[in-house]
């Protein structure tokens, strides 16, 4: 990524933050199934002839039933629903959206607040699953890589469907005083197996790795319009977190 603008860097239509949808706007299974197939039949579409692919609402099916499992608590569907908007956001910035977006649909798809293998293996089942609903090898490569990006979210420079994919999980990080309380509840919620001191411990190591990083965001809109109140919401809560804080 460089820091001159390229002409799809700042379209005229790129929606502003008021854009952004609010929880009340929500679509339910059935919108988000509609939005797997939309995705779905694009990314087949550019493979070699007619497209016989299977019908894609047992995967989206599948993909729903798992981001609704019992023990998510912020990895939720509105979770999903909310980076796939942000992705439309950020499309014009992506090279491959449609990648991005299947990529989205499958960045938390295995999710284990005990295990630290969540992201391998839901870039594995990416692996299985986008070949036997008709989409081509090179796409389910590039949806496999970025599923594993979001373990680093640190995508190398120039990585334009990785800077979209990341820059949209992490918008979280920019919500506002009662989005970002609601969003560190939920995460704590998620880890309620592990002890007060050792999750503090372990979450302000992480709001430390986050803080340290040169950018949270990589895109131009995510650089002038998240990054500021994310590193407040991230340094305040990492502040609360100390011995010290909130006394």
């Amino acid at each position: 990524m460089t820091d001159s603008p390229r002409p799809r860097d700042t379209p005229a239509d790129l929606p502003g933050p008021a854009d952004l949808p609010g929880p009340a706007d929500l679509p339910g299974p059935a919108d988000l199934a509609d939005r797997w197939r939309e995705t779905l039949l694009a990314a087949r579409a550019g493979a070699s002839g007619p497209d016989t692919g299977p019908d894609p609402l047992p995967y989206a099916e599948n993909l729903l039933a798992r981001w609704a499992e019992p023990q998510r608590r912020y990895h939720t569907t509105a979770h999903l629903t909310a980076v796939l908007d942000r992705i439309d956001t950020l499309a014009p910035y992506a090279d491959d959206v449609h990648a991005v977006r299947l990529a989205a649909w499958f960045h938390d798809a295995v999710y284990r607040p005990d295990r630290t293998e969540n992201e391998e293996r839901s870039a594995a089942l990416a692996e299985r699953a986008l070949p036997e609903a008709g989409v081509g090898e090179a796409v389910t490569a590039e949806v496999a890589r970025l599923v594993r990006l979001t373990v680093t979210h640190d995508p190398a420079e120039g990585d334009r469907d990785g800077e979209v994919l990341c820059d949209a999980d992490l918008a979280v990080l920019a919500g506002g005083p009662q989005e970002y309380a609601a969003y560190a509840a939920q995460v704590r919620e998620e880890y309620g197996f592990v002890p007060d001191e050792t999750f503090r411990a372990g979450r302000a190591a992480v709001l430390r790795q986050l803080l340290a990083l040169p950018r949270l965001f990589r895109t131009p809109y995510g650089a002038a319009e998240w990054e500021e109140r994310a590193r407040h919401n991230l340094a305040t809560e990492l502040e609360l977190l100390e011995p010290s804080g909130g006394r």
